[in-house]
């Protein structure tokens, strides 16, 4: 035993080599299993998965079979974009065979790299809440969960299905085939899903992957190895948001200002290309019944590419840029002097222009071709063209897991992983739309300095560069971040108590690596070129909670959780796409936790209702937008930050027969800013920072309603399974501006108000005291959805037959707003000589036109799948 022990430690720390997991499992029903089947073979569309970066929704995916709530709220309210808790996705951790798996710059999962995996993803999983015991790490914030790919955990057999839908995509076709564990020791698995769409639900959009998966495992005594590889290949074009002025004008809330025709066929703008092959090798070792030791070596290379309509020089092609809207020309909100009869004029014809043809709400691609024509016979760089912003990603990731039962009524794992991330960050010349030549210029910059000054090069060492198409411009940098963690968790059952504790302690490093000197950042002093400074973090923290069964079906659960955790990567630098100089005041997020629950079931009823409180002290944000106070285009970073996320959730399952039940689910709940940021800001366009407060105080987490209620009407009998839902989403805010908010912005606005005499508009009053209502948050309106699912299952004599249809929003409620943001652009503008307050240079109210998304109209999915 001894000797077993000492070989288990040592090939704990030199493994390097794959990871096989034990999940836990639960009693279920067949009914239960069979709906539970029929419910993941739709999944969430690649929207709702967080997969479209453009829509910023992120969908934290948590489920407990003791939880009512949870193990129902992801899928149920999916539509309405709700996230586990209001948690940011990076506070939800995701692992395969025990290897973490979330980005080490963003701290998120990109479920894009698992798209079209269903059958795998859902064969077996291991599913922790914030303070539930697992066999795989300390579970996070907003949960983990463990997906365990070994082939001989799949299901064994074959299964072909073909779906339609009026979704992101409109045809799915899958095939898996699992041997599961045969008599000679191996297991194979493969799979291949195929989703496209010439049209998705949103004109304009398009979608084609192609995903695939292959896995081999050799079980030979005590051990087995496998080797798995995944990919999902995808190109899928994107949805914009935009204002309800623009819905209005084009009858339409699915309007998409992306797209438009060249020469007859539809063609967008916004276009993703994503790719990230994974290899994972697999090591199981049995050392006794007792013990158990489980590796994991994962390597992936991720390659991402976004395009985006840019221009230089010429006016924003943008179709719902708003010097085209009709309420550029006339306040519609204020009719004070600024109004005038030609200005009312100029609001007509906008209206009528919008209103007349669908061409005129889109982008012109053969306008812009022939603007640059025009441009080469006088040698101007291209006025228009298409860029792309590329990340790629090579990650190398090695875990390993030691789960021990100490006794009847302990058990004890300890875990450690090492990862190692370079990020490739680049922008590429995607299209010149026709030109002949683009210099690599920072065009903004010349208007505060000289053409033959070095600050307007991106690049003096290939300054004045011209760019032709699939060149490298404007920036070009590496992110590096290493991590290393070790964990432990100790569980402990005993009669009407279970316990556990949990620790973890990690140990993180960053750095960035120019390959660009930027003119700006050497005319600051500041170097870009070459490798940065290493920020160097040390973190932690532990966790606990106990379930006491009180008896009679009574129980209740108490969880309490402590932790210090880096600020990501991607947050770290002023600017990184300019220098390799830090965020001043850089700390660990520290992160208090704590739940309390009671749970009550007996054999026609189960409720749970928990209530939980999270605080966060310390945090670091970063963002880049237009500021117009400055004219530039800013690189903000906002620091001491505090968040606080409380709130109560509830569910229960009431069986009225055995084949028919009611469940409630809901949840109130606040997640928002407690005090206000200092922001620090750095102008592109003259490399000069500027510091001050923003008061963002009270500025709730954004694109998920807080408050969530549903009821389901359930039949399951004879093969048959109808659920009805009926869903309610409220308190739905949208991202918040800071430049909006910035103390200086707050004195420009208040002159802005005085200037047009425009009293509501006042943002300080005659005291010196901020208007509170100055700041609101921007919301999106709620609403009601109800979805049918409904399906049935088959057996044959070679096989299970299984036809679902699941249909969402079927009173076509297309007003539900599912998220968007505040514009945070200005409605007057600065005088660059001395600054002052321009206030009737713009009618336009940015304030009063954020940029929203809508839940989608009626839409479904139907699904064929024959199991053999």
């Amino acid at each position: 035993m001894q000797k077993k022990l000492k070989l288990a430690v040592m090939a704990a720390c030199i493994a390097s080599t794959a990871f096989a997991q034990t999940t836990k499992t639960s009693e279920v029903t067949e009914k239960e299993e069979q709906t539970a089947l029929s419910e993941q073979a739709f999944t969430f569309t690649e929207a709702q998965l967080g997969e479209d970066d453009d829509m910023s929704q992120n969908v934290s995916i948590i489920s407990s079979n003791q939880n009512i709530f949870a193990n129902s709220a992801g899928y149920q309210f999916s539509a309405g974009r709700f996230r586990y808790r209001a948690f940011n996705q990076k506070y939800n951790e995701i692992y395969i065979n025990g290897a973490p798996m979330n980005d080490l710059e963003s701290g998120q999962f990109r479920f894009a790299t698992i798209g079209g995996l269903n059958r795998q993803t859902n064969s077996s999983r291991e599913t922790s809440l914030p303070f539930e015991f697992n066999n795989f790490a300390m579970s996070s914030m907003a949960g983990s969960n463990n997906y365990d790919f070994r082939p001989s955990r799949m299901a064994t057999g074959q299964y072909a299905s073909i779906a339609g839908a009026n979704r992101s995509y409109t045809l799915r076709g899958m095939y898996t085939y699992n041997t599961g564990l045969m008599p000679n020791g191996w297991a194979f698995s493969g799979g291949m899903t195929y989703r496209w769409a010439q049209r998705g639900y949103v004109e304009g959009t398009f979608y084609n992957s192609l995903s695939y998966f292959l896995g081999a495992e050799k079980k030979m005594g005590d051990h087995s190895i496998a080797i798995i590889t995944w990919g999902s290949p995808t190109e899928r074009s994107s949805q914009g948001a935009s204002t309800d002025e623009a819905y209005w004008l084009a009858n339409n809330n699915f309007y998409n200002p992306y797209w438009g025709y060249q020469d007859g066929k539809v063609r967008n703008s916004r276009v993703v290309k994503d790719f990230t092959p994974t290899v994972l090798v697999n090591w199981n070792w049995d050392i006794n019944e007792r013990m158990k030791l489980t590796t994991a070596l994962t390597g992936r290379y991720g390659m991402y590419k976004g395009t985006k309509l840019n221009y230089n020089g010429g006016e924003n092609p943008a179709p719902d840029y708003w010097k085209r809207l009709p309420s550029s020309y006339y306040d519609v909100w204020y009719n004070d002097a600024s109004n005038t009869e030609d200005g009312y004029f100029d609001y007509y014809r906008a209206r009528t222009y919008w209103m007349g043809s669908e061409e005129a709400r889109q982008i012109n691609w053969d306008q812009l071709y022939q603007a640059n024509r025009m441009g080469n016979a006088s040698g101007r760089d291209a006025a228009y063209y298409v860029e792309a912003k590329n990340i790629n990603t090579l990650n190398l990731t090695l875990a390993s897991t030691l789960k021990t039962e100490l006794s009847k009524t302990t058990a004890l794992n300890l875990g450690f992983s090492l990862s190692t991330n370079k990020g490739m960050h680049f922008k590429t010349m995607d299209d010149l739309l026709g030109a002949n030549v683009y210099h690599d210029i920072n065009t903004y910059a010349l208007g505060n300095y000289a053409a033959n000054d070095i600050r307007v090069q991106y690049d003096l060492d290939n300054p004045n560069k011209e760019i032709k198409e699939g060149d490298k411009f404007g920036y070009n940098y590496n992110l590096l971040v290493n991590k290393a963690q070790a964990w432990a968790a100790l569980k402990y059952n005993k009669g009407a108590l279970a316990a556990f504790l949990a620790g973890r302690v990690a140990g993180t490093s960053m750095q960035r690596d120019g390959k660009m000197r930027n003119g700006l950042a050497e005319g600051m002093g500041i170097s870009s070129l070459g490798k940065s400074g290493t920020a160097r973090f040390l973190d932690g923290g532990a966790k606990g909670g106990l379930t006491y069964n009180l008896g009679a079906g009574n129980t209740i659960t108490l969880g309490l959780g402590y932790e210090l955790k880096t600020p990501q990567a991607q947050s770290v630098f002023v600017s990184p796409e300019m220098t390799n100089e830090f965020v001043a005041n850089l700390k660990n997020e520290k992160i208090f936790s704590a739940e309390l629950g009671y749970q009550f079931a007996t054999t026609w009823m189960k409720a749970n209702i928990n209530g939980y409180y999270s605080r966060i002290t310390d945090v670091t944000e970063w963002q880049n937008f237009f500021d117009d106070d400055i004219n530039s285009f800013s690189y903000v970073s906002m620091t001491g930050g505090k968040k606080a996320y409380y709130g109560v959730e509830w569910g229960l399952n009431f069986s009225v027969t055995s084949d028919f039940n009611v469940k409630f689910l809901g949840a109130i709940s606040e997640a928002k800013n407690t005090n206000n940021s200092l922001v620090r800001y750095m102008s592109s366009t003259k490399g000069e920072y500027y510091e001050e407060t923003v008061l963002n105080k009270n500025m709730r987490e954004a694109g998920t309603p807080l408050s969530v209620y549903g009821v389901t009407l359930s039949y399951h009998a004879g093969g048959w399974f109808i659920d009805l839902n009926g869903n309610y989403y409220d308190r739905i805010y949208l991202s918040y501006s800071p430049s909006y908010r910035y103390e200086s912005t707050l004195t420009n606005r208040n002159k802005a108000a005085i200037a047009r005499g425009i009293a509501e508009e006042r943002t300080i009053d005659d005291e010196g005291n901020v208007i509170q209502s100055a700041l609101a948050q921007a919301k999106g309106k709620g609403g009601f959805m109800l979805d049918l699912n409904i399906g049935r299952t088959i057996r044959l004599k070679t096989g299970q037959l299984s036809v679902n249809l699941m249909v969402t929003n079927l009173l076509n409620n297309q007003s539900i707003c599912t998220g968007g943001y505040e514009q945070g652009r200005s409605s007057y503008s600065i005088n660059t000589d001395d600054g002052s307050v321009n206030a009737k240079s713009r009618l336009y109210r940015f304030d009063k036109n954020p940029k929203k998304y809508y839940s989608w109209g009626i839409n479904g999915m139907l699904n064929i799948g024959y199991r053999f």
